[in-house]
């Protein structure tokens, strides 16, 4: 069975639904799925639980599905230059939850690895650790925290064979590799879908076995933040 679709709107096909998690690629503009996140805006899906880094910029990336007030929790590390995120956060309309980035990442990669829960130094004294569990070991103080895991993980990857087998980019791997572990349904949109063998094996990132669609979409390459040196 084919893993290669067309587009987004037939990789998400029925995979869409109000109050769903998902979890979506990518740090500040750089390996978004931005294809994905616009075919969602498009099925105008509500209440969604967001797992991402940030949540984009206000009319780029995940910021777009804020616009129709589609995403009801953020589950994140970082605000950046989205001021229609600090406005509904401020407003009560968004929850969010809010991680330390390293923190954010383990609970993912707990999550793709069935790991239900971790304790971590990162956090403990500070508003993170209210209301969870914590733990002496070794004369050190931790506190638990617990995996990730979505209905949805939203993929952007540089290549992929048509076994769905993935190659990442630079830094826009970040987030993307252990969010494909950590799903039921795992669509990933590439830049190039090459056939089986023509990818070096030593230099895939994700193993085609997480994947269940792949497509290659149309992007933008954007800058988040121009400074004049």
């Amino acid at each position: 069975m084919t893993k290669i679709c067309k587009d987004a709107s037939e990789a998400l096909a029925g995979k869409l639904f109000n109050n769903m998690t998902i979890m979506a690629g990518g740090f500040g503009l750089c390996g978004i799925p931005e294809n994905s996140i616009g075919e969602i805006k498009k099925a105008a899906v509500k209440d969604l639980v967001i797992i991402s880094n940030n949540c984009g910029v206000d009319d780029f990336g995940l910021g777009i599905l804020l616009q129709d007030k589609q995403i009801k929790k953020m589950i994140s590390s970082y605000v950046g230059e989205n001021a229609e995120f600090a406005n509904q956060y401020l407003s009560g309309v968004l929850e969010i939850e809010f991680n330390p980035q390293g923190t954010l990442a383990e609970r993912i990669r707990a999550g793709g690895a069935g790991i239900p829960a971790f304790y971590t130094k990162t956090g403990y004294g500070t508003m993170v650790a209210e209301g969870k569990e914590t733990k002496v070991f070794n004369g050190e103080h931790y506190l638990m925290e617990t995996a990730l895991y979505a209905d949805l993980a939203i993929i952007k990857a540089w290549k992929a064979d048509e076994s769905g087998n993935l190659i990442f980019r630079k830094t826009a791997r970040n987030f993307n590799p252990i969010m494909a572990t950590a799903a039921k349904f795992c669509v990933v949109e590439v830049e190039e879908i090459v056939k089986p063998g023509e990818l070096d094996k030593e230099m895939i990132h994700t193993p085609g076995i997480f994947v269940d669609c792949i497509f290659v979409g149309q992007y933008v390459k954007r800058i988040e933040k121009i400074k004049n040196l």
